[in-house]
């Protein structure tokens, strides 16, 4: 069941990061990531007021949320802390990037979990899923020559390092909902990070965008597509944490079939925003998938 379910997110991740492209597109970032912040936060605030003054309704559907430590709200708030961070990194990648470079490198984040699955977790691997990673990575490599024949040098652009260190932080986000669903309820979890991600994000927006003069703002423009960006998130994060609850997930796997979700905003990407060398991308991507695919199967 919980392999379905990181499927299911996996669909649900790859509609969120077609949005974000749409949204951020010749767009000021802070505004987008702040605005899709805020609609996440509202669209749970009916579970949580709900499980407060109609608790027995709610947990009969299976959306109770219920109460936390203060202990617990700081682990969810430090949890904050690492996502948010990988947003900014990545939102402002994704603006300068074509979604074809974004999402290979996006793709690859599953073999970082798995360094840390590894090490944190002491889960471990057989051969067949150690050729998978061997795999991954010399696809990864072959992409980086396909973005020199965008003028993209993926050791002096500023935006790789971006959505590198974003993919990174995301593998360490992945770690730590690991540590943290055994420990408290997953629609806790859920529930108040959408809450503590407005948090996070306000003193980012106050110092970057707020503190500026008017004139030296990047222009902001409204789209419909940002509040949508909340919306998929929300649900494909239920159903990640509702595979990550189960006792005998794999953090490492649940990661790789995340992560194929990046095929549906690869095609996306050559569809609406008709980017340049797709056939040499896809066969990168694909290769980068395989190998997670030879991870997965060799579980």
């Amino acid at each position: 069941m919980w392999v379905l379910l990181a499927l299911i997110s996996a669909l649900l991740l790859g509609l969120y990061d077609v949005f974000k492209k749409l949204s951020v597109n010749a767009n000021a970032v802070l505004p987008v990531l702040f605005i899709s912040t805020i609609a996440g936060a509202v669209l749970v605030t009916p579970f949580v007021a709900g499980s407060v003054f109609f608790p027995e309704f709610f947990k009969s559907m299976q959306l109770f949320v219920p109460p936390i430590t203060q202990r617990e709200h700081g682990l969810i708030l430090l949890k904050s802390v690492i996502v948010v961070s990988s947003w900014i990194f990545a939102f402002h990648a994704v603006k300068h990037l074509p979604i074809t470079i974004v999402t290979p490198i996006r793709a690859s984040g599953p073999i970082w979990t798995l360094a840390g699955a590894i090490l944190i977790f002491h889960e471990t691997l057989n051969l067949t899923q150690w050729i998978g990673v061997v795999i991954t990575l010399v696809f990864f490599y072959m992409l980086s020559t396909a973005g020199k024949l965008e003028g993209i040098n993926f050791r002096k652009n500023v935006w790789i390092f971006c959505i590198v260190a974003a993919t990174l932080l995301g593998a360490a986000s992945g770690l730590y909902d690991k540590f943290i669903i055994r420990k408290i309820d997953r629609l806790a979890v859920q529930a108040w990070f959408s809450y503590y991600q407005v948090v996070v994000m306000l003193p980012a927006i106050a110092l970057f965008r707020w503190a500026k003069p008017r004139e030296e703002r990047p222009v902001f423009e409204w789209r419909w597509s940002i509040p949508a960006i909340g919306l998929f998130l929300l649900m494909a994060d239920f159903a990640y944490f509702y595979a990550l609850s189960y006792e005998d997930s794999m953090i490492s796997i649940i990661s790789a079939l995340r992560r194929g979700g990046v095929l549906v905003a690869f095609a996306m990407g050559a569809l609406i925003f008709h980017e340049n060398n797709i056939r040499r991308k896809a066969i990168y991507l694909l290769g980068i998938l395989t190998g997670i695919l030879i991870i997965s199967l060799g579980s």
